[in-house]
């Protein structure tokens, strides 16, 4: 079989939002069908050329179940185009973008539609199981003395809904919360507070003074109320370090070092892109934003989930051959300031390649200047499902303003896993 090299032809993304501003009353079906109708309206490609449409989301919606399927058709994708929900909690972006290349690969297509899409602001509170046995029993009850009853059974406890939103941040395995698995990198790896602080304050001031360079990548967003949503309102151009320093730790209050302010804040958006084969790319008449070059998954340690990058970008560097050195670019998603930093550290450290990754000398130093260049997640929000895709175009953009070659592209994984991708500007 002939290998398909995949091209990535152009993406479209929402504004990203803060969870409960501008987008709160967008649902995740919603914020993905508004980037799909614009990317195909940006390409002009016909919609029944698509082989499959496949998106990440990581909370997925109950009143629209597949929620990649409800985003198709109500995008106008004509029903016989199949279309898949996948979920890999923060790279579920990256997890449509990689299947969909799995698929060319396998023969099974030419032209597929990836992405993912997180509205963070509709995450269910979730009722007890005793409290839902209540409820059940006040729906099934006829007469007024039933009702009665079933009302008097209540008690002040079972109107505490758990937060839906804080049991998904949590990991089942190791008991720790994702901003605990934070303080345990901050911990080990001897990070301090200023300079995780300062780490946020830099991805602000990347994400302001890259206003416009993201606006290219955006699309807006039309409210029923009749406003319009047009760029992202994560970032603050009045980010001060004297602002950072007030804010207390969060996830432990008295020894912690993590904040608000220096972890990737909870955001509503969704992110499109559309990938082809270089040969059905031609044939079709567009110009690629990019190719693939590779990628890797790995796996690691649950309660350290935030080192996932370095065991991905070790994997995809066995496999391709290619070095942090070789990164014109490079985009590891900002989930918390202390565990981007430690994997920084963990990237230059003999001491952890010998002993974590078991290979001889380490991955290298991540130069700062080429690190997440228009700012990251602290500063533009991180929609988990949608995460993974908006790197991938960030980077291929960024590649062709630049002029640059190559972008390697990774993310740490709540559960305890990595990925890293390559591409590359053609």
């Amino acid at each position: 079989m002939k290998t398909q090299r995949l091209m990535v032809i152009d993406g479209v993304r929402t504004p990203f939002c803060k969870a409960g501003t501008e987008l709160r009353g967008c649902g995740a079906d919603e914020l993905g069908r508004v980037a799909v109708s614009a990317l195909l309206t940006r390409t002009g490609l016909d919609p029944a050329g698509i082989d499959e449409v496949i998106f990440g989301c990581v909370a997925q919606p109950m009143d629209a179940a597949n929620v990649a399927r409800v985003i198709a058709l109500r995008a106008g994708i004509p029903e016989r185009v199949p279309a898949l929900t996948v979920q890999r909690n923060c790279a579920s972006g990256c997890e449509a973008f990689t299947q969909a290349h799995e698929k060319i690969m396998s023969g099974r297509g030419s032209v597929y539609l990836v992405g993912g899409t997180e509205s963070m602001s509709n995450v269910p509170l979730l009722w007890p199981s005793k409290a839902a046995e209540k409820f059940a029993k006040l729906a099934k009850a006829k007469t007024l003395g039933q009702k009665l009853r079933a009302f008097a059974s209540f008690r002040p406890s079972d109107l505490r809904p758990r937060i839906g939103l804080q049991l998904g941040l949590t990991d089942p395995v190791c008991g720790l919360n994702m901003g605990e698995t934070a303080e345990l990198l901050a911990r080990e790896f001897g990070i301090r507070r200023e300079e995780q602080d300062a780490f946020a304050l830099e991805s602000h001031a990347g994400a302001v003074s890259a206003r416009d360079r993201l606006s290219e990548e955006v699309c807006p967003v039309f409210l029923p109320d009749g406003s319009t949503v047009v760029q992202d309102n994560g970032p603050r151009a009045n980010q001060t370090p004297a602002a950072l320093a007030k804010l207390k730790p969060v996830f432990d209050r008295k020894y912690g070092t993590v904040t608000a302010g220096n972890s990737s804040q909870i955001t509503d958006g969704a992110v499109a892109l559309l990938i082809m084969t270089e040969e059905r790319a031609s044939q079709l008449g567009f110009t690629p934003l990019g190719g693939l070059l590779g990628y890797a998954w790995a796996g690691c340690d649950p309660a350290r989930m935030g080192l996932g990058p370095v065991f991905a970008m070790s994997s995809a560097e066995s496999q391709l051959g290619l070095t942090v050195n070789d990164a014109d670019l490079i985009e590891i998603n900002e989930a918390f300031a202390a565990q981007t930093l430690a994997v920084l550290k963990a990237s230059g450290s003999e001491k952890f390649a010998r002993k974590m990754l078991e290979r001889p000398k380490p991955l290298g130093e991540i130069p700062r200047e080429k690190l997440n260049v228009n700012g990251g997640a602290i500063a533009l929000g991180h929609p988990v499902g949608a995460t993974g895709a908006r790197l991938i175009l960030t980077s291929l953009k960024e590649l062709k303003r630049r002029g640059a070659k190559r972008a390697l592209v990774s993310l740490c994984v709540g559960g305890g896993q990595g990925v890293a991708i390559w591409l590359e500007a053609l």
